[in-house]
Parts: structure tokens; sequence; C-alpha cells
């Protein structure tokens, strides 16, 4: 896509919009996370999410859960690295039972850092859902609205999820006391994970 002003000779509102944006520790703007919870909190029917951390804030927790409440279809897809994964599986009944639906990636490791909602919005970038990204690094992205590559991303989810697991409270409930246990501890010290 073609970074175009609507000044510019060749602009076209038929294309839609790519927006690249950057996210730094220094300025005291989280352009990151902002960018997720705005497609989470305006989405009409569904959001689609790639990531291969998840270690959540409260507000971010909340938003998944609000989102998951009022009949968007909220996906997260995960993938199978167990210091990440234990961390991640302690969101994980909290999340499903909020309606949160969690898929593990069963042939390994997902790397994507993606949102796709509703056939008309996407970002891929490389914002991992943890603090050390949201808050501590340089990261970057791109915002695509109303643009033909906004189905191609939902492509790709929906290729990668016909791979997938998905995850039941029930697992959750069951899986062993050593992995609860690391993923608890693993928990207190996720902000340096």
């Amino acid at each position: 896509a073609k970074y175009l002003t609507e000044k510019q000779p060749g602009f076209s509102r038929k294309d839609g919009y790519s927006i690249p944006y950057g996210d730094s520790p220094f300025d005291h703007e989280n352009v990151g996370e902002e960018v997720y919870f705005h497609i989470l909190n305006h989405a009409k029917k569904y959001v689609h999410i790639m990531t291969p951390y998840l270690i959540l804030d409260n507000e971010m927790l909340t938003t998944f859960i609000r989102a998951a409440k009022s009949g968007i279809e909220v996906i997260i897809i995960m993938p199978d690295k167990w210091y990440a994964f234990a961390v991640a599986k302690t969101y994980y009944k909290e999340l499903i039972e909020g309606g949160v639906q969690i898929y593990e990636y069963t042939p390994g490791f997902v790397h994507a850092k993606v949102f796709v909602s509703d056939d008309d919005t996407a970002t891929v970038g490389s914002i991992n859902l943890d603090f050390r990204s949201l808050y501590l690094h340089f990261e970057n992205g791109v915002f695509i609205y109303d643009n033909p590559e906004v189905q191609k991303v939902e492509e790709d989810f929906q290729n990668t999820l016909a791979k997938c697991h998905k995850v039941t409270v029930t697992e959750v409930r069951n899986r062993g006391v050593l992995m609860k246990v690391a993923g608890q501890v693993l928990r207190l010290v996720a902000p340096l994970m």
C-alpha cells in the first residue's frame, strides 16, 4: 500500500488507509497499547489476535473480557513456549470464563503480533501483549483500515486457526501442579519477561 496523504496526487480513498506508527518508552504515550485498546473498544463483530506472549495488566484483561461479554467474538491464538505459556495460562481461566476463546497453535511457535477486526481494521507489527513491549521497548506497527490487505490478514488468521486446539476451562483446571506453580511464580516477575 502506498502512504499518500489526501493532498498528494494519486491519493485514493478506495484503497483505505495504511498508517505506520512507532512507540517509544521516552514519550509517555503508549501508542501500541492504545491501538490495541482502540480495536477492542470499536469492534462490532469480532477481534482476532495472534500473539506470542500474553502477560496482561488489569486494564487490558478487563477490556478483553468486556468486549467478549458484549457479544464480540474475541479469539486469541497462542504458541507453545513453556515459560511464556506458563504465565499466559494464569490468565486463561478468567479470559475463557469471560467469553474469550483461547487457541493453542499445535505445530509450535507463532511469533505474529496481529489484531484484526470486523473485516475492516487490522494492525500488524512488533508489539507483544506484555509489559516490556507495551511500556519499555521501541516498537512499531502499521494500522490498516478499510484496505484490501485487512482481508489477507484475516485469511492468514483463519489458516493459522485451522492448525490450533481450542483450550477449555476443564483443561485449564486440570493442568499439572508444577505448571500452575511455575505460572504463578513467573507471573510475579512478568514485567521482566
